[in-house]
């Protein structure tokens, strides 16, 4: 198992800018990474595998929507506190907070932007404790990662 010795250079004063309540989401998203996903992240990046136990920590620490309002099951929290979670996530592996990101800014905040109360209220609360996982669809053989490209779409003919 492999030690996470990571000790933070603050060289552009970057703290000074924030809360008290940023350096708390800060240092719990670190403690978490340092415990739960550098000890296995290289063996699970060996063998091909995601740790099934990282989504309930994500969810744990409050990854999944941060800014999404409470009454739909996330942190309230702004802006700042999302890219300091995402951003001790990336330390720990990439594709563990490509997860976050994609549950939070891909899934999450368009079903909260744009879906219908009922929609909030019956996705948005699973989302965040990782009950449901959503995706993204990005990616076309035709069209590689360009989403105005994408000719894939769905056409409900009545037998769902």
């Amino acid at each position: 198992m492999a030690s996470d010795n990571f000790q933070p250079h603050d060289y552009y004063l970057m703290d000074e800018l924030l809360t008290d309540e940023h350096k708390l989401i800060r240092e719990t998203a670190r403690a978490w990474v340092k415990k739960e996903v550098t000890p296995i992240v290289e063996e699970a990046c060996q063998t091909t595998t995601f740790p099934k136990q990282w989504i309930k920590g994500l969810a744990e620490i409050g990854a999944f929507g941060p800014y999404i309002p409470s009454e739909y099951g996330g942190a309230g929290l702004d802006q700042i506190s999302y890219g300091i979670i995402m951003q001790e996530l990336e330390r720990g592996d990439s594709g563990l907070r490509s997860t976050a990101s994609v549950q939070s800014s891909l899934v999450m905040f368009p079903i909260y932007s744009y879906g219908s109360e009922q929609q909030k209220k019956k996705y948005l609360p699973k989302l965040a404790t990782g009950d449901l996982m959503g995706c993204f669809g990005l990616t076309e053989p035709d069209h590689g990662s360009n989403p105005n490209g994408m000719i894939t779409n769905i056409k409900d003919k009545g037998d769902h």
